[in-house]
């Protein structure tokens, strides 16, 4: 029996039933490993290793198009699916494989925003079943965006110094070292850019530096704050976990809470 384009959307978007949650358990799984191989390329490893790397990778290209396509198809209004956020990420995440055969070295830039898939899986509290405060899934969104920035900044540098600076940008801790000390503002001044796309990049991570990850961080200051002062209060109609210590009401459902 063919599947219904219903069920594709069902089963693309359900993290509750086991098929819903193996599908994007297997998504999100693929993701890491895509970011993995991407890390691993840059060191110097055996060529065996590295082709069998790429023929994984391959793979993995090829089933992020079917699952873009299978969304595109499923999705019920399909231009507004096409450009909405996900859609672009999805899309900048397999445009290395459908231009593959053009020679435009700045494609090969677009697999690193690969990781920012993990977006949708956060959003929907995918992995994070265990947390049960709504405080707790920001938390974790936090650390994430922190994480993506770095991750994608890192990769951008390496992959644009790397053929011009191999010395200072060898592998993609290199990259990782230099995109911290650049977006912190401590600059030791140790590793520079060589090209002129290299200091335009430089000079976007120390705007988001100042800009981003002052509010970021601050931002998880005060949730810590905040969850700091609450206490374990389980509210027996919704299941809401943690409340403030003076609550007699649950704050997410309005239900008397347990003394």
């Amino acid at each position: 029996m063919l599947l219904s384009r219903e069920k594709a959307e069902f089963y693309l978007t359900d993290i509750d039933t086991p098929v819903g949650q193996v599908i994007n358990l297997t998504i999100a799984g693929l993701v890491l490993l895509s970011s993995g191989i991407f890390v691993a390329e840059t060191y110097n490893i055996p060529d065996s290793i590295r082709c069998q790397l790429n023929i994984v990778d391959t793979a993995i290209f090829v089933i992020f198009a079917v699952e873009y396509v299978l969304r595109l198809w499923s999705a019920e209004n399909k231009i507004k699916y096409f450009f909405s956020l996900y859609s672009i990420i999805d899309l900048i995440a397999i445009l290395p494989f459908f231009l593959g055969a053009v020679d435009l070295s700045f494609i090969r830039l677009l697999r690193w925003f690969r990781i920012l898939r993990l977006i949708r899986f956060i959003d929907k509290r995918f992995f994070f079943g265990s947390i049960s405060t709504e405080d707790g899934v920001i938390f974790a969104r936090i650390l994430f965006t922190l994480f993506a920035i770095i991750f994608v900044y890192s990769g951008l540098i390496y992959q644009v110094e790397h053929p011009v600076n191999p010395k200072d940008f060898a592998t993609f801790l290199d990259a990782l070292y230099f995109s911290i000390v650049t977006m912190t503002t401590v600059g030791f001044g140790d590793v520079t850019p060589a090209s002129e796309l290299g200091r335009w990049l430089t000079v976007l991570m120390i705007l988001t530096g100042i800009a981003l990850i002052p509010w970021q961080v601050g931002d998880l200051i005060k949730r810590l704050v905040k969850t700091a002062n609450q206490v374990e209060t389980i509210c027996t109609n919704c299941g809401l976990a943690f409340h403030d210590a003076d609550a007699r009401f649950c704050k997410s459902c309005g239900a008397k809470l347990p003394r």
